[in-house]
């Protein structure tokens, strides 16, 4: 366990923020949140885990403790019929992951590829994209109840995941850590291809999941900044799910819409709505909308996390103005 005070969060934090945490904790096992559980110096701190810090925003310096898993174990488990099970650290890089699994010859995780964070943060994110959500493949989740040093084994179903959301986002959830992921993969090719992007690349063609992970990796880039160019945290925004009702008077009006059917109503694209409002490629000072994506914010000239807080304001504010329709952040604020 690596444990620093006084410590610069600029390089665990995707927009560049020059941020500080009183306490920069490092962990590497199970045994080492255990020792923190009992550590009574550690109990009177706040603190917070992160990944690689890509879906978070740091507002100011933050007093307490930011924990950062290394965990970076992969034990491959029990095969069931063409699944197999693999067990994951949460520390692993997610794209690493991917690419590790792929050449496994396990399948499944591939429309994921090029997705920012670690494999715990794939859990509790519940990340998706490109017709692909993490929940689909993972079977459950361990973590350490920092209060009470108890290990805990959650279900798939009792990881609640819905759109972007999971059971480890509540907030009676914060004391939770996540130290191992386990999915259920496939060992038989089933490329998904219902994303329209990938149908197009691939039609009247049966790809390999390398070459759909090679697809996805090439679309994103295409349409995505890197972060380490234009420090950004990717989808800034979540796609809002409307009303049925609603989503029918838009299309009246606008029958271009791009529009899906959710759970609860329709959901529309955040993206599209950002643009119509007229803030695609948008500039205020150091922080703007990216010219390809507006769905993404980027850092362009070091600008601290008020301003972007303040920024991403302006955007909802907007399009809220235009389409009565409030967008919600899908990264995560912290101060």
């Amino acid at each position: 366990m690596n444990i620093q005070s006084h410590y610069s969060l600029k390089e665990h934090n995707s927009f560049g923020v020059d941020a500080n945490t009183d306490w920069w904790i490092a962990f590497d096992s199970e045994e080492d949140l255990l020792s923190l559980s009992k550590d009574e110096f550690f109990a009177s701190l706040s603190f917070i885990v992160i990944g690689e810090g890509t879906n978070l925003l740091f507002i100011d310096d933050y007093h307490g403790a930011v924990l950062s898993s290394q965990i970076s174990s992969i034990e491959e488990g029990e095969r069931e019929g063409a699944f197999q099970y693999v067990r994951a650290g949460s520390g692993i890089v997610w794209d690493d992951f991917v690419a590790d699994m792929l050449q496994r010859g396990f399948y499944g995780i591939e429309n994921l590829s090029a997705i920012p964070g670690t494999v715990g943060a794939s859990a509790v994110q519940n990340i998706g994209a490109y017709g692909a959500e993490v929940s689909q493949i993972i079977s459950a989740v361990e973590t350490v109840d920092l209060h009470n040093g108890e290990k805990h084994t959650f279900t798939h179903e009792e990881c609640a995941f819905a759109y972007r959301k999971s059971l480890f986002k509540q907030p009676e959830m914060a004391s939770h850590v996540v130290t191992h992921v386990t999915y259920r993969l496939s060992r038989e090719p089933q490329p998904n291809l219902s994303y329209a992007a990938l149908k197009q690349t691939f039609e009247g063609k049966n790809p390999t999941p390398l070459e759909v992970r090679q697809a996805v990796r090439s679309i994103r880039s295409a349409k995505l900044p890197d972060h380490h160019e234009y420090p950004n945290a990717g989808s800034f925004f979540m796609n809002p799910v409307v009303e049925a009702a609603l989503a029918e008077t838009m299309l009246k009006a606008y029958p271009e819409m791009p529009h899906y059917p959710a759970k609860d109503g329709v959901k529309l694209s955040a993206a599209w709505l950002i643009d119509q409002s007229g803030l695609k490629g948008i500039r205020h000072g150091a922080v703007g909308t990216w010219p390809k994506q507006p769905l993404v914010i980027v850092n362009y000239e070091q600008a601290n996390g008020r301003e972007i807080a303040d920024f991403a304001q302006f955007v909802v504010d907007t399009v809220k103005k235009k389409f009565a329709i409030t967008l919600h952040p899908e990264v995560r604020y912290i101060q």
